[in-house]
């Protein structure tokens, strides 16, 4: 049987975890086919994914940043240096040569998958 029948995601998506694992608010770190991904939650029905590697630091950290928005941007600020990240494209608002990949998220049946690209 393929995924389509099932009703299952394609294999290009990867389950992260249940909705419930992920507060209001607040991001998660999962590690993607060896990338580091932060997937955040906005509200209680708003998931964003970004690359989780802070460009400034290179550490593993924006998951554990603030959510917020600027204007009527979502973002996350990065708990090192403060750069603020769109969560919808990974763009960096202080300086864009330091920008994130962002990436695809979806939930279905209470589990959040993301596809990286």
């Amino acid at each position: 049987m393929n995924a389509a029948v099932l009703n299952l995601p394609s294999p290009a998506w990867h389950e992260v975890c249940r909705v419930a694992d992920i507060l209001p608010d607040t991001g998660v770190c999962a590690l993607i086919e060896g990338r580091h991904v932060a997937v955040f939650r906005v509200g209680e029905d708003q998931f964003f994914a970004i690359d989780n590697v802070d460009p400034k630091s290179q550490a593993s950290v924006l998951s554990r940043g603030l959510v917020g928005n600027l204007g009527d941007q979502l973002v996350v600020a990065s708990p090192l240096y403060k750069n603020h990240f769109d969560l919808r494209t990974g763009e960096c608002l202080e300086d864009p040569t330091l920008s994130v990949q962002a990436h695809s998220v979806m939930v279905d049946e209470n589990r959040v998958w993301v596809a990286v690209t």
